[in-house]
């Protein structure tokens, strides 16, 4: 089965959850910038949550099926249609052979996720499908998509219980905590990092108190904030030492860099704090020119939001894939 590339979009790379454990060799971990969407549309096609997604940003690509697919799109609205019908978020669609998906004017948010039942047939490098540009590898080629590239998809199994999931994808809204699925434009939750009690206490304060935007040099691999400037109480070495998905480190200039998905393995920065994982999804949906507000919460809180999608996503997956 394969899909064909008419128009390759802005960036669409595959993704998956991101290749671990080679973070000490200097290998980057990758993998999707909003793990929430990926997913729900993993789980609405009844996908394993590991099985990579096609990963659009901004401006969508036109893609042709050569054979009948069923597809499911999360995250940003960016107008996606099926032979110029418009496709809804969080829905199960079936694609007819020859059909072709495309997107147009973006309504919101930034990426968006496209699962194919089945998943992409798409080779591992070190145990990851996820693309890496910078490295050249992963993902189809080690690129994003072109005009052209054909892509492959597993075995199409069809299931006459395709209706039910269409029930499923209705009780989206109330398949998360309250406390998980908050407005678009609330607050970017952190915990304080390793090196909080280094920053002043008008630096500690600044961070809640004053909003930050997002540069037009951030992408991928880091976050770059314009606002602020967070000072050290005095200058201060830091021993360079792992990073993780969400570090908010401080370089000289004050302004802070949220490390993101294709972010490097150490880092020496000192680092104010850390983007609650549960919120990472909302700020991956940000772009450039965007401002947000961050607001300080205890790890006791951090952890009992992440249990809470946890659980909202084990029974929405189990149930997914018990209907399909």
């Amino acid at each position: 089965m394969s899909i064909e590339v008419i128009k390759p979009g802005a960036l669409s790379t595959f993704q998956d959850l991101g290749r671990t454990g080679y973070q000490h060799l200097g290998i980057p971990v990758n993998g999707v910038m909003d793990e929430r969407a990926h997913r729900l549309a993993n789980a609405l096609v009844g996908n394993l949550p590991q099985s990579a997604t096609l990963e659009i940003t901004l401006m969508g690509p036109v893609l042709k099926f050569h054979h009948e697919a069923v597809i499911a799109i999360s995250g940003a609205d960016l107008g996606a249609r099926i032979e110029g019908e418009p496709l809804a978020l969080d829905q199960v669609a079936v694609v007819a052979a020859g059909s072709e998906l495309s997107f147009g004017k973006r309504s919101a948010g930034l990426r968006a996720y496209l699962a194919v039942r089945g998943g992409f047939a798409v080779d591992a490098a070190m145990g990851s499908a996820s693309t890496y540009t910078r490295g050249g590898y992963g993902g189809h080629a080690g690129r994003p998509l072109k005009k052209g590239d054909l892509l492959e998809t597993g075995p199409y199994v069809q299931s006459s219980k395709l209706a039910r999931l269409a029930q499923v994808a209705k009780s989206l809204s109330s398949a998360f905590d309250d406390a998980v699925a908050l407005p678009p434009d609330a607050p970017i939750r952190v915990i304080p990092g390793r090196e909080w009690t280094y920053f002043s206490s008008h630096a500690r304060q600044a961070l809640e108190a004053v909003p930050y935007r997002i540069s037009p040099q951030s992408d991928r691999m880091g976050y770059r904030l314009e606002g602020e400037k967070l000072e050290l109480t005095e200058p201060r070495e830091v021993v360079s030492e792992a990073v993780s998905f969400g570090s908010i480190q401080v370089p000289a200039d004050g302004q802070p860099i949220i490390l993101m998905a294709d972010r490097q393995t150490t880092g020496g920065y000192p680092k104010i704090g850390h983007v609650c994982a549960v919120d990472l999804p909302r700020l991956a949906q940000k772009m450039p020119g965007e401002t947000i507000r961050l607001k300080v919460v205890d790890l006791g809180t951090a952890q009992r939001l992440m249990l809470s999608q946890e659980r909202s996503f084990a029974a929405l997956e189990q149930h997914c894939r018990t209907s399909t």
